[in-house]
């Protein structure tokens, strides 16, 4: 997946996710404050998509009908949208990735049928993910940082060196003390 970068960081007492706000048309950027996450399920969820961008309106439409319908058990909607993605003959031509958290959990979920949680409380996605999640890997060494602060900086690196991110980034948190917040 090209043309973005959503990161999400679980740090300490917070789970943010960030997307930045360039839309490509093959090499042309076509706008740059494109909001790429939202808010889900009653605020206790937070998710950011990379591809295609009527793709990725529909999953995150999927993803909380399978929300409705498991009652917001994150991990179990997770895998029916991925098993439906997989198997449906129309959603198998969707081409994007969803990143999704919630307090407990980070999930990448794809259409070929991968749910993926990292091991370390992050996960990156789109062209310039590896960028941003390397940084953000380094980020959590800096004392007192909040996860917020690691996923800004991590997405203003990683517009530094893809040319498909800019600098326009949208921060959800979700904070065990505060509820959803954002910037």
């Amino acid at each position: 997946m090209i043309s973005t970068t959503i990161l999400c960081v679980r740090f300490k007492n917070e789970v943010a996710i960030a997307g930045d706000g360039q839309v490509t048309f093959n090499q042309t950027i076509m706008k740059n404050k494109a909001t790429k996450i939202r808010r889900m399920y009653n605020d206790q969820i937070i998710a950011g998509f990379a591809g295609a961008s009527a793709d990725a309106l529909a999953l995150f439409e999927k993803f909380e009908q399978k929300l409705d319908e498991y009652r917001g058990n994150f991990g179990r909607a997770a895998v029916e949208l991925a098993k439906d993605w997989r198997i449906d003959r129309a959603m198998r031509r969707l081409e994007a990735l969803l990143l999704v958290a919630n307090y407990q959990q980070i999930l990448l979920i794809s259409g070929t049928g991968d749910v993926i949680e990292p091991d370390d409380g992050m996960a990156a996605i789109g062209s310039g993910g590896p960028f941003a999640l390397a940084a953000s890997r380094g980020l959590v060494k800096v004392p007192d940082i909040t996860a917020e602060q690691i996923v800004r900086e991590a997405m203003n690196i990683a517009s530094d060196l893809c040319i498909y991110t800019n600098k326009n980034i949208t921060v959800e948190v979700l904070s065990a003390q505060k509820g959803f917040t954002h910037g």
